[in-house]
């Protein structure tokens, strides 16, 4: 049987660990070194720290979903136009700082750094057999955390190897994303010398995925050839592309051949949507589901992040991945006399890749406790990614790109792109829409690439770039920090 990374709940971790983003109450609390010098004193203690660290993983469900929603690929959906307001504003480009998603991806994603420091703070308090691979999965960790704040946010304030405590977000600054990419790489350059190709448990982060997410930074700040050259060790290392598109997403291919990095999520631990970030399932799953839904196959959810007609007609009907994807609610409705209930904005489409499937386990409220693992990174990604890398570097290479590029057409069913082909670079960027569709990046390609103003309607240029730092956490910092631009 296989056993997977389970990670520990908001509850027990915050005994041990600060920010763990349980609750936004004020409260009269304990220094945190009155504990802190008594800890990490046994290589168990380590290892339970990191644990830990990778919970907040889990919370990247709310990354993933409006990654979707900000982009031209969905709309919010829902129950009514009022139904969760952030994310309706997120999806028609009128966020403002004042925002209940977008502070929790602040407090999440830092409550992860804080996490990750903890036991970097104390990395040299004792040694032990094993602990540069500890140390290496807090660094990469840190590093996730980070890129996600970085391409979220833009400039953010940046701790290194020291958690930020109650009271020292008033002295620490902003930092510029240069200096943010630059710990990221370092941290990843670490992680993949210390940590082996396979990991004997499901879950742990692998050289492989460090490769892929330093390749994915370098890319973001159009560092091509560096990027290029840190996609090559994924590419020829120990993934393939799966065989059977269709399984890729089901509970069967969790932690497949192609799977570089994918955050596991369990029905072991319920919550509420008080603490949503304190699930141990995929929160996104419900929120994606079909509504008042009844008939074989799939469980109901919240009808939220429904595809567009314009990436569902962008499908060929030889590409094998439309059906992986997208989930045609009115002709399966007809095929099977299935039952739901139209939600806000209904296009006639779900999110297929990340919606509830009957005989999912749920210990807890099936709607929040999913255990569908989300696969971060896949090996399809990356040859896509390294085919815009090799296409866009300095000494352009044209035909490794084509390579890359046809390896995931293949596979999906399509022609290759020969020499004829003209625009490659069009091709590449159309392919991994449909390849990643439902996968949380596309918002942010658009950024990268310069396309976003085009493509989403509403998008402000010199604005949209970044979305904005919450209002209540400038406050909480003395109002010693800049907001974003525009807003």
């Amino acid at each position: 049987m296989r056993t997977k990374l389970y990670t520990i709940n908001c509850i027990l971790v915050i005994a041990l660990l600060a920010l763990a983003g349980c609750s936004d109450d004020f409260v009269e609390v304990k220094s945190q070194d009155e504990n802190s010098e008594d800890y990490f004193n046994t290589p168990e203690e380590y290892d339970l720290a990191l644990v830990g660290a990778y919970d907040l993983l889990q919370s990247t469900y709310l990354n993933v979903m409006l990654g979707e929603i900000a982009s031209d690929n969905t709309l919010a959906g829902g129950e009514s136009a009022t139904d969760v307001p952030g994310i309706q504003e997120i999806d028609d480009m009128l966020h403002t700082p004042v925002n209940d998603q977008l502070r929790s991806i602040w407090s999440w994603m830092y409550a992860g750094v804080n996490r990750a420091n903890y036991i970097l703070e104390f990395q040299d308090k004792i040694d032990f057999e094993g602990k540069n691979a500890i140390i290496a999965q807090a660094r990469f960790l840190r590093a996730y955390y980070y890129f996600e704040l970085v391409k979220w946010f833009g400039d953010v304030p940046l701790a290194i190897d020291e958690r930020i405590k109650f009271g020292s977000q008033f002295d620490i600054e902003r930092s510029p994303k240069s200096a943010v990419y630059a710990l990221i790489e370092e941290d990843l350059k670490f992680a993949s010398a210390n940590l082996p190709a396979v990991q004997a448990q499901e879950g742990r982060i692998t050289s492989g995925a460090a490769q892929a997410l330093l390749g994915k930074a370098y890319l973001y700040q159009n560092k091509f050839a560096e990027a290029a050259s840190a996609f090559e060790p994924v590419i020829n290392g120990p993934y393939a592309l799966v065989n059977d598109y269709n399984s890729i997403f089901e509970p069967e291919g969790e932690n497949n051949s192609e799977s570089v990095f994918e955050v596991q999520y369990t029905d072991k631990e319920g919550a509420g949507f008080g603490c949503l970030q304190c699930s141990e399932g995929n929160v996104a799953v419900g929120f994606n589901g079909i509504r008042n839904y009844s008939g074989p196959l799939f469980d109901s959810g919240f009808s939220f992040n429904v595809p567009v007609q314009e990436v569902v007609d962008l499908f060929t009907s030889s590409d094998i991945r439309k059906d992986v994807a997208i989930l045609d609610i009115e002709a399966w409705a007809a095929e099977t006399g299935a039952t739901y209930v139209e939600g806000y904005e209904h296009t006639g489409y779900y999110n297929r890749k990340y919606i509830a499937r009957q005989g999912d386990l749920n210990t807890g409220d099936a709607n929040l406790t999913n255990p569908n693992n989300y696969r971060s990174i896949r090996l399809a990604d990356v040859l896509l990614m390294a085919a815009e890398a090799n296409y866009k570097k300095t000494s352009s290479n044209e035909e490794k790109a084509r390579e890359y590029l046809n390896m995931v057409r293949v596979r999906a069913g399509l022609d290759p792109v020969t020499l004829a082909d003209t625009d490659l670079l069009e091709q590449i960027y159309e392919d991994r829409r449909l390849e990643l569709v439902g996968e949380g990046h596309r918002f942010f390609d658009l950024v990268r690439t310069g396309r976003a103003a085009a493509a989403i309607d509403g998008f402000v240029v010199g604005k949209h770039e970044l979305f904005p730092i919450p209002a209540v956490e400038i406050q909480l910092a003395g109002n010693n920090w800049d907001q974003n631009p525009g807003y």
